[in-house]
């Protein structure tokens, strides 16, 4: 049996034929990396024009290299929720065609589970039960996952997402979009422990939310002082932005990692499953390992490939259809994002 999986709830269009034994047949991602990279951030609107135009030919080209038909197709899945109102729409109407005109079942597919269960994927083995790590551009957020389709809200961002912290820090430090890889890279030449900046709820292992606005509040104060926000002009010396990266990496290497054990101990589970785009910093990865043998858990990332959004890890769907959970034609999209109540 085959499924095809479309995925475009932020800035990536993308879609996969998958099989029920979990082979993946083929993917396909078209970025919108470089149309976002001019304004520092993904513009919504822009977005969404762009997966209106990428839709069709990217649907096309996944059954094309998976050497299939769309008459071979048994279901179709889409992600539904969360993300941007527009991007998840066009995906959305997309599927719903699709679904209705080779009439067979539609299949709805949260974003957030996807990411831990990709970790399933590339494993190629039973992760759960487990702890899921969520952390991109968008999300910062634990899980208790029981079971592929038992999820349970741990804690959450109270503001910033780990992801979005990082292309609002790399502007600052006048360095491109995307953030992440950018600041990683230049921390490399960096101290971490050149400025010591601040770990919000770090240390209260009762409390699983996160919260870094304060984090890029104090990198903003280093750069250009209290009450200053004019960046454009500032001169920055390579090692002072190498020092700011480095220091700012490791802080929310900190908060994530301890926040992650922190949530294994209340639950008592002994796997952590970490997805999103941040799961590809090769800082935190290596952070995360070495928990992992000093504190007794096992831990499960999927490769770089299945960080950023894509549509193989709605595999997940495969999950719902053996459960008979189907979506009806009338299925909508939920915007937004994981918020923690303060």
């Amino acid at each position: 049996m085959l499924l095809i999986a479309i995925e475009s709830s932020c800035d990536e269009t993308a879609a996969a034929v998958i099989r029920d034994d979990g082979e993946i047949l083929s993917e396909v991602v078209a970025s919108q990396a470089k149309l976002h990279a001019e304004y520092g951030g993904v513009v919504p609107e822009l977005a969404s024009r762009a997966h209106m135009e990428r839709i069709l030919p990217v649907v096309d080209q996944a059954v094309k290299r998976a050497g299939v038909a769309l008459k071979d197709l048994d279901a179709v899945a889409v992600t539904n929720t969360p993300g941007l109102a527009g991007s998840l729409l066009v995906g959305v109407v997309a599927a719903k065609a699709l679904a209705l005109a080779l009439g067979v079942p539609l299949i709805a597919v949260n974003h957030l589970l996807a990411h831990v269960y990709a970790c399933r994927i590339a494993a190629k083995k039973d992760v759960f039960p487990c702890v899921g790590l969520i952390v991109s551009g968008g999300h910062t957020s634990l899980y208790r996952c029981g079971h592929p389709l038992d999820f349970e809200l741990l804690g959450a961002t109270i503001d910033d997402a780990a992801g979005e912290a990082f292309d609002k820090v790399a502007a600052m430090l006048q360095l491109p979009y995307p953030g992440g890889p950018n600041i990683q890279r230049v921390a490399e030449h960096g101290d971490p422990k050149a400025y010591r900046f601040p770990r919000t709820f770090k240390n209260d292992p009762e409390n699983l939310n996160f919260s870094f606005s304060g984090l890029k509040t104090a990198v903003r104060y280093q750069l250009v002082g209290e009450g200053k926000q004019n960046f454009e002009e500032l001169v920055i010396s390579e090692e002072h932005r190498a020092n700011i990266a480095a220091s700012f990496q490791a802080a929310v290497v900190d908060v994530l990692a301890t926040k992650a054990r922190h949530a294994l101990q209340k639950t008592g589970m002994k796997n952590l499953c970490v997805g999103g785009g941040v799961a590809a910093n090769g800082v935190l990865r290596a952070r995360l390992e070495r928990d992992a043998k000093r504190f007794g858990f096992q831990f499960f990332t999927a490769p770089l490939s299945l960080c950023t959004d894509n549509a193989v890890m709605g595999a997940i769907a495969w999950e719902r259809y053996r459960a008979g959970e189907f979506a009806d034609l009338d299925l909508n999209f939920e915007a937004g994002v994981v918020r923690a109540s303060h």
